[in-house]
C-alpha cells in the first residue's frame, strides 16, 4: 500500500534539522503544492517578527493570524497587506460564513476585548519572564466559546572576542476554551522551539536544537471575561515553567552525560585511582 504524502511529509520534517524547519517546510511545498494548507496548519515553525504599520508595535506570524501572504496585527486588528475582501466580525465575509481562525477572520467584538486585554497582560508577562522579545495574542470565536493561540518570541545575539553565540526560543500555545455556565473548559496544547548555537576557537561549531510538544486540560471557574485571561495566564506560565525545566534537567542534562562519557574532565589517570580505591572499599565492606 502507497504511503500518504501528507504522513510522508511530516514523518520527513521530524527526522530534519528543527532550526530550518521553514526552510524544510518550503522546500516540501515546492514539491507538494497540494499540501500546502494542511502541512502549514499543522507544522509549528520558527516565528518571524513583523512592525505594525498603524501602531509602529512589533508582532508575530503564524498560521492563525494568515490569510494568504497578509497577517493580521494584533494591535491594529488590520491585515497587512490590506485584503480584497475584508472579513467581518467573527471572521464572516461577503460568503456569510465563519472561517475561524485565519481566511481573513477577525473576531467578534466580545472576543476581540478579550484579545485586546491579553495581549496587555502577556506583553507584561513577556516583560517580567522574558526581559524582551515579542509576544502577540489572537483568538477566534468557537460555536461553543473562542479559541485563540498565544505566541512569544525571544532571540539572544551575542558575541565576544572568542567568538559568536545565539539563542532563539519560540513559544507557540494554541487553546480551546468551551464555556459551560460558571465553568470553562480549557484544552492547551503548548509547542517550544529552542535552538542554541556557539562558535569559537576553543569549543569550535556546537548547535543544539529541538522542539517540545505538551498538552493539558483543565475545568476553571468563569465569573467573567476576564477570568478567562487570568485562567490562560495561569495555564501558559505552568506549562511554560514545566517544559523549561524539561529541557533543562532532561535534555542538556543527557547532552552532559554524554559529553561527560565521550571526555573525562578530569584526568584518566585520575579516575583509574578513583575506580580502584572504590573497589578496595567496596571489596572489604564483603569480608
Amino acid at each position: 500500500m502507497a504511503a500518504d504524502p501528507f504522513d510522508s511529509a511530516l514523518d520527513l520534517l521530524r527526522r530534519l534539522n528543527p532550526k530550518h524547519t521553514a526552510e524544510h517546510l518550503n522546500n516540501l511545498i515546492s514539491l507538494a503544492p497540494d499540501l500546502t494548507e494542511d502541512l502549514l496548519s499543522s507544522v509549528d515553525q520558527p516565528l518571524t517578527v513583523r512592525r505594525c504599520k498603524q501602531t509602529g508595535r512589533d508582532y508575530l506570524l503564524c498560521d492563525y493570524n494568515r490569510d494568504g501572504d497578509s497577517y493580521r496585527s494584533p494591535w491594529s486588528n488590520q491585515f497587512d497587506p490590506p485584503l480584497a475582501d475584508e472579513g467581518g466580525a467573527g471572521g464572516v465575509g461577503s460568503g456569510g460564513s465563519n472561517e475561524g481562525a485565519g481566511e481573513g477572520a477577525v473576531p467578534g467584538e466580545r472576543v476581540r476585548k478579550m484579545e485586546v486585554k491579553a495581549n496587555e497582560a502577556f506583553d507584561v508577562y513577556r516583560d517580567l519572564y522574558y526581559e524582551g522579545g515579542v509576544s502577540s495574542v489572537y483568538f477566534w470565536n468557537l460555536d461553543d466559546g473562542f479559541a485563540g493561540v498565544v505566541l512569544l518570541k525571544k532571540s539572544s545575539p551575542q558575541s565576544g572576542s572568542g567568538g559568536s553565540s545565539q539563542g532563539v526560543w519560540d513559544s507557540i500555545h494554541v487553546f480551546e476554551a468551551s464555556e459551560r455556565g460558571r465553568t470553562s473548559n480549557y484544552r492547551l496544547t503548548s509547542t517550544v522551539i529552542l535552538s542554541l548555537a556557539t562558535k569559537g576557537a576553543t569549543l569550535g561549531d556546537v548547535d543544539l536544537s529541538g522542539n517540545m510538544t505538551r498538552q493539558v486540560e483543565q475545568d476553571l471557574p468563569v465569573d467573567s471575561d476576564e477570568n478567562h485571561i487570568a485562567n490562560i495566564g495561569r495555564l501558559v506560565e505552568d506549562m511554560e515553567l514545566k517544559m523549561r525545566n524539561l529541557l533543562q534537567e532532561v535534555y542538556f542534562g543527557k547532552a552532559k552525560d554524554v559529553v561527560g562519557d565521550l571526555r573525562s574532565i578530569g584526568s584518566l589517570s585520575d579516575g583509574q585511582r578513583d575506580r580502584e580505591a572504590q573497589r578496595e572499599i567496596i571489596g572489604s565492606m564483603r569480608r
